[in-house]
């Protein structure tokens, strides 16, 4: 038996592009480099699009309501575990942030972020049933979309 069904897996997707758009736009409040905060910006505007391709996938999938204790007690276990284990938890992020002195870290960070999450799916995919797998490879080419277009501007500032 699978942990998860893609759906599953879209809504963590969608809840980690939510918590990664919050968190750019608060990376770009504390950034003092001009340059960073738009990058900043760029990403969370970038995560908000994820959001919304994510949301549009998970919106035509058929879901099976999974045995619960109480109402809403799967969805309150994703969420808790996206918001506090997975790639953005805010305590180890406001330390990684103290790191970013200049727009070359800034993209670097992001970078090691978009990584962290297409690792994760790559992961995860092995709890999924094979059948869904095709979604979770959808995710992961959204990610790498991302990570191509940071690293694409990694090579002009590091110029």
């Amino acid at each position: 038996m699978s942990a998860f069904r893609g759906s599953d897996i879209l809504e963590i997707a969608v809840r980690i592009e939510e918590n990664g758009e919050n968190f750019y736009r608060y990376a770009m409040q504390l950034a003092r480099d001009e340059e960073a905060k738009k990058i900043f910006a760029n990403l969370a505007e970038a995560e908000k699009q994820h959001q919304k391709t994510f949301g549009r996938i998970f919106a035509a999938m058929e879901k099976e309501n999974p045995p619960e204790t109480y109402s809403g007690e799967y969805d309150a276990y994703l969420h808790d575990f996206v918001d506090n284990k997975i790639i953005f938890k805010k305590e180890l992020m406001e330390a990684e942030l103290a790191k970013v002195k200049d727009t070359l870290a800034a993209i670097d960070f992001a970078i090691q972020r978009e990584l962290d999450s297409i690792l994760f799916y790559h992961e995860i995919k092995k709890l999924v049933p094979a059948r869904e797998h095709g979604v979770i490879e959808d995710v992961i080419d959204e990610e790498r979309k991302h990570f191509k277009g940071l690293s694409n501007l990694r090579t002009r500032f590091a110029k």
